[in-house]
């Protein structure tokens, strides 16, 4: 009889890690030390009328990118597919001062949204190359930390640089930490058994390879879950100067360093117990930090709803992840990663859409829309429960 060895016998952490951790790091901020200030940024444009589309045009083109993300990850290889993304970054990130309108800076959301669309979905790839199966939930969420970090530590980073130097020089910073990103890269050893050539006749698509249909409840869940990021991102800049909080980035890194807290635990929490349990306890947190934005009005509420909020998404994302593995053959792992992605993207941008379109900056519609991502959250809540009594079945590795 083969006795199965415990977790602690599978370590996962190794130089390799950390430097994917690293980089992981340096590309989340690069892009997140933004997102307080574009807001602002636009409106001394002139387009304060198209908020919803800094957050909706990014995720838009990230979504459309993911399919190609994910099958070049399944063929020419993961690291390659993570250093475009990471470029991508810099580009953009030095053409914002010099596309200095608003139709101008709308193209660049746009194009900039192709580094999300990248990076990630190799990423997650790669941690679940390097890992067993049976601390996966783990490893992803460790993982994640450095993605985590770069969300809290980016949007302080960016406000701080704005509010003592300007806008020109918070782009700048955001590119350096992205060309960081990509030195690290290079001395990361591929993990794509046999990755092939790149040739053009790779980026052609066809429909079965868009989506991946293991991924189809974690997509469920991810696309109702993440409606309540976009709409954070899009609408919490406009609350925290309602409330008089002077650094925006305040508001993303009480949610963040949350979200940090949590994540090694709820990925340890899934292996043990399973994805499940863990995705209804984390979609009903969601549930009660956008009833508690709805109602907040004070920079501690705020805050502290942030921090709730965090919570939520320290336990979905890794967890989502994790579930996606499980469910997926290891020869489908690119695209179903990228399937759940795509879900992702979807969400966020309906979020930010949704929210811009309720809340028409006036201070009294923000209790409506943290509504709508909350009874969206319930929604998801009661599709776990419901697949709890009606599980799928793993697909076999190839």
């Amino acid at each position: 009889m083969t006795r199965t060895k415990p977790a602690a016998a599978h370590p996962y952490f190794n130089f390799q890690f950390g430097l994917l951790c690293t980089s992981n790091f340096l590309f989340s901020a690069s892009f997140n030390m933004m997102i307080p200030e574009l807001p602002e940024y636009l409106t001394k444009l002139g387009g304060a009328e198209y908020k919803g589309l800094i957050i909706a045009l990014f995720t838009l083109m990230a979504g459309i990118s993911r399919p190609f993300s994910g099958k070049l990850t399944d063929t020419i290889g993961r690291v390659p597919v993570m250093i475009v993304g990471s470029l991508t970054c810099v580009v953009c990130s030095l053409l914002y001062p010099v596309l200095s309108t608003v139709t101008g800076f709308l193209l660049l959301r746009f194009f900039h949204g192709f580094s999300t669309g990248f990076k990630p979905t190799a990423t997650s790839a790669y941690g679940a190359d390097v890992v067993h199966e049976s601390r996966r939930g783990e490893a992803l969420g460790a993982l994640a930390i450095g993605y985590t970090t770069g969300s809290s530590i980016g949007p302080i980073v960016g406000s701080y640089v704005v509010n003592h130097f300007s806008f020109h020089a918070m782009f700048v910073v955001s590119a350096c930490f992205a060309l960081g990103s990509v030195a690290i890269l290079y001395n990361i050893r591929e993990t794509l058994a046999h990755p092939q050539k790149f040739s053009w006749k790779i980026l052609r698509i066809r429909k079965h390879e868009i989506f991946d249909p293991s991924a189809i409840r974690p997509a469920i869940i991810m696309v109702l879950m993440s409606v309540s990021l976009g709409t954070v991102l899009t609408i919490s800049p406009d609350l925290s100067d309602t409330v008089g909080l002077a650094n925006k980035g305040l508001f993303f890194t009480f949610y963040t360093v949350s979200s940090l807290f949590i994540r090694v635990v709820a990925g340890k929490s899934s292996d043990r117990f399973g994805r499940n349990i863990v995705l209804v306890f984390s979609s009903g947190v969601l549930v009660i930090s956008m009833l508690l934005l709805s109602f907040a009005h004070t920079p501690f509420w705020i805050l502290f709803s942030s921090a709730v909020f965090g919570l939520s998404l320290g336990m979905n994302g890794p967890t989502l992840m994790a579930w996606t593995v499980d469910l997926c053959s290891i020869t489908n792992r690119g695209k179903a990663v990228a399937s759940v992605y795509i879900a992702l993207e979807m969400g966020i941008g309906a979020g930010a859409l949704l929210s811009a379109g309720i809340y028409q900056n006036k201070t009294e519609n923000f209790f409506y829309a943290f509504l709508l991502p909350a009874m969206l959250g319930l929604l998801a809540l009661i599709l776990l429960l419901y697949w709890r009594r009606k599980p799928v079945i793993a697909q076999a590795a190839a």
